[in-house]
Order: C-alpha cells, then structure tokens, then sequence
C-alpha cells in the first residue's frame, strides 16, 4: 500500500494501493461532514471543537499501534501536532483503506490522514489537500560496495522486482533483467545474499526498512528529482477551503519549527517533509 504509494515492503506503499488514493468514492458531489459534534469543520476549528480524522492503524510506520497498544505514526503525530497548533481536540477513526476515502465523502468523518496523494483527476474533483506533510519518489538500492550509481546503470543488471508495480515497469524499461519478488522485503534479501544487485522501490518503504535494519549492507544509491515526488497532506472533502488553509498554515508552521524534522528523524532517520 506506502500512498498508498508504496509497492511492496511497507504493504505494497506508493503509487499501488498507496498509489496514493485507493477506496471506491464516486466523483459525484461529497457530502458536508458531519464530524462528531456538528457543524461545518471550518466552525468546529473555530469554536476549538473535536476534529474527526479517518486512519488505518494498522499502515506502520504512518499509522499503528504501538507495544503498549496507543495509536502512533508519522501521521497521526503530525496530525495530533497540526490539531495542538490550531486548539482543537481529535479523535482518530481506525478505518480499513479500501473504505477510507467513501467514509470521507460520505461524513463518517472530517479529514483523512494516511499517505493520501491526490493524483487521479477523480480524487481532485472529489477532495482537496493541504500542504504536503511527507514528499516520496522512486529510490535504487544496492549492496554498499555496488558499482551501481544511478538508474542508468541497471542496464542487464538483476534488479529485483514486483512484476506488476510501477517500479518494476520502470526497472524494466531502464534494461534491466527482473528478478520477480512479493515486495520489497524480499528484494533486498536478495540482495543482501547476492542473489540481485539493485531495486526500484519507494523511497519512504525504503527508509522504513533501512531504519529497523540498519546492518542490512544495502544503501540508497539514486533517487529520483523532486519534481517526480509525490506528496502527501491531510485530504477533506470539497468545499472546505478555509479548513485546507489553516491546515496548511499549521503545517508549515511545524515546518518551521523542526517539528516535522524530529517526526522524521522519528520514524524514518531523515526528514521526509521537504520535497
């Protein structure tokens, strides 16, 4: 699923299931949320009231529960700092993904925080974002002691790959020769035991791996441009612009601060909020 944009490892995470969107919502007119306690969510921020936020739970490291079984995660940190800067209360929604964003439009609750890209024409016409808490792109992995430098030079190399990911099609068209795999786990098993040589993945799963393995003799050797990341905010339904706009303020004011640095630096070893 990681943006939902992961393909394998992190549960198949960016531009798969985490293609970023996922769920089944039409792009017909979206509901007004309701939220917990009523009103518009622009009133609810107003009036410091309860904000609703839809999640998974179960999506580590964004969003899951930890040993002693409390809700965590990059997102729903960030989510809980964005709620302390504007004063409002929230209460989180554990919500499976295929359903996340039909709850959304349908007002079972007001934002969704859960690696969500809008990169569909549907999605755009359907919700709206704030700005972007966590940027990801396609990274290349390889042993550290690898001659590979970038995605140029995996030309007829082994490169390890979910056959039917985005990745893999990319890997594919650079030259190189596939080795089929379940995920990104898998991947750099491989290559660690010299079995492949290199992998297309999502930058994000990546770091997530390399930060609970960090004796795995693999490395990030090339990662694609900023313009080709993808970024992911909290998603609200259409006609809330004013709550998009604090949202976004809140956001860039933990930008600012190193807030979200230290959630990085937390979850992944690097600050994923900057593009």
């Amino acid at each position: 699923m990681l943006k939902k944009f992961v393909l394998g490892g992190i549960a198949a995470l960016v531009l798969a299931a985490c293609g970023g969107e996922g769920g089944s919502a039409s792009s017909s007119a979206p509901a007004q949320s309701a939220g917990a306690s009523g009103g518009s969510l622009i009133e609810r921020i107003n009036n410091k009231g309860t904000v609703t936020v839809g999640t998974e739970g179960t999506y580590s490291p964004f969003t899951y529960h930890d040993k002693d079984g409390k809700l965590t995660g990059y997102d729903v940190e960030v989510t809980r700092a964005v709620a302390e800067k504007l004063g409002v209360k929230v209460e989180f929604k554990e919500t499976q993904w295929d359903s996340m964003m039909a709850g959304l439009k349908a007002g079972r609750f007001d934002v969704v925080a859960n690696q969500v890209g809008l990169t569909s024409p549907e999605r755009q016409a359907t919700f709206d974002k704030s700005e972007p808490y966590s940027w990801s792109g396609a990274v290349l992995v390889a042993r550290n002691d690898s001659n590979i430098k970038s995605i140029d030079d995996i030309k007829g190399v082994k490169t390890a790959q979910s056959l039917t990911s985005n990745y893999g099609e990319r890997a594919k068209a650079a030259g190189a020769e596939l080795v089929p795999v379940d995920g990104l786990a898998q991947s750099l098993t491989l290559i660690e035991q010299k079995r492949a040589d290199a992998t297309l993945n999502d930058e994000l799963a990546v770091l997530d791996y390399l930060k609970k393995n960090p004796n795995a003799g693999v490395k990030i050797v090339w990662s694609a441009p900023a313009d080709e990341k993808v970024g992911s905010g909290l998603v609200v339904n259409k006609g809330n612009d004013e709550a998009v706009a604090k949202f976004s303020t809140a956001i860039n004011e933990l930008k600012a601060d190193g807030t979200l640095k230290k959630l990085g630096e937390q979850f992944f070893g690097k600050d994923i909020s900057v593009q």
